[in-house]
């Protein structure tokens, strides 16, 4: 096996380092627009505006922000579960018809089917390699939960903002969850995962664009599946 020479490091994670500086930046920029949003509609309701530094802490930034998240990973959660047992004639983000399921550990390259520099856990058998084999699916899960709690809680806090300045009484957190507000704020970004996800699969079979691993060869077939280039 040839080995991959480093060709150095902004190179070689461009990918990475250019979505992480586009996430702090629009983060930064829901922020900032968010901050002047929130102002108007105090200054309209005859309140005091709050800071920059006030509202980044506040549970409306927060509910705003981890709602975003939360949609995101669930969206990546299931889609890595799907794409086990699930196929999408000629779509690269599918596998093959006919190749569904987990796969034998010889195609998986796992245990004695392992390569000299496969990752350590995936050569050492037992519930290593058992956890590693799903663990990016189980790290998605994992953080699809945090961030629903973290949106949860935050939501509550702001509903409950909302009520005593209307002059109600708050909720607790588990009557919060079962309100139509939380509900209406889950499915909103829950539907628009969905919908882009379906999207991409059923596109990627008719569209192509050249030089991108999220496309197929510009004159492959339609029909081909799971192929990229």
């Amino acid at each position: 096996m040839t080995e991959m020479k480093s060709r150095g490091f902004l190179r070689d994670n461009g990918l990475s380092l250019v979505f992480g500086a586009l996430f702090v930046a629009t983060l930064v920029g829901q922020a900032i627009s968010g901050t002047a949003d929130f102002n108007a509609q105090q200054i309209a309701e005859g309140l005091e505006p709050v800071s920059f530094a006030e509202y980044v802490t506040s549970s409306s930034f927060g509910v705003d922000v981890m709602e975003n998240w939360q949609s995101e990973y669930l969206q990546f959660f299931l889609f890595i579960y799907a794409t086990v047992w699930l196929v999408q004639l000629g779509s690269t983000e599918s596998k093959k018809p006919g190749e569904e399921g987990k796969e034998t550990d010889k195609e998986q390259k796992v245990g004695r089917h392992a390569d000299e520099d496969s990752p350590e856990w995936a050569k050492v058998g037992g519930w290593r390699t058992a956890l590693f084999s799903r663990s990016l699916g189980t790290l998605m899960a994992v953080l699809f939960v945090l961030t629903w709690v973290a949106s949860s809680v935050a939501g509550w806090a702001a509903y409950n903002s909302e009520q005593l300045s209307r002059r109600e009484d708050p909720v607790t957190w588990p009557a919060y969850l079962a309100e139509a507000d939380f509900w209406n704020r889950s499915f909103q970004n829950w539907q628009s995962e969905m919908l882009a996800v379906g999207s991409m699969a059923v596109f990627s079979v008719y569209l192509r664009h050249r030089g991108s691993s999220e496309s197929k060869p510009v004159g492959v077939a339609h029909a081909q599946t799971g192929q990229s280039g």
